[in-house]
């Protein structure tokens, strides 16, 4: 039994990137359509798709590197744990290094960039944090 599927997720993703696969697969679910969706808004992958399978159906998420091979997702890191959730306000979301890196919150509009909470002014569960 999986208890946190979220920090799974982010953890195929972090593998993935760390040996230059050109895609991961996980078991789906609407908040990782969601962040899937974000990560591609905000340019982190190229893209995603559902991939229908027996016995429930799967998420395949396509990664981006640059033209050299680099990382496009450089870190990945779960704020937000099931022991210790993380809210914030929309005036409380501050940039991530400055601009460069994104949070991403689950608002009961949905999961959305932390940019987007702030123009929307909107807060929420802190998911995670991506540069």
């Amino acid at each position: 039994m999986m208890t946190d599927p979220i920090a799974d997720m982010l953890t195929r993703i972090r593998n993935a990137v760390r040996i230059e696969r050109p895609h991961v697969e996980m078991p789906l679910s609407k908040v990782k359509r969601g962040l899937a969706e974000v990560l591609k808004r905000e340019g982190y992958i190229w893209d995603w798709e559902e991939v229908k399978a027996a016995p429930c159906s799967g998420l395949r998420i396509h990664l981006k590197y640059g033209p050299n091979g680099e990382r496009v997702i450089r870190s990945i890191r779960r704020i937000s744990k099931p022991g210790r959730r993380v809210y914030s306000g929309a005036a409380a979301l501050k940039p991530v290094l400055d601009g460069l890196g994104i949070s991403i919150v689950s608002t009961s509009r949905g999961v959305i960039s932390d940019r987007e909470a702030r123009q929307r002014k909107l807060g929420g569960e802190v998911l995670c944090e991506v540069w």
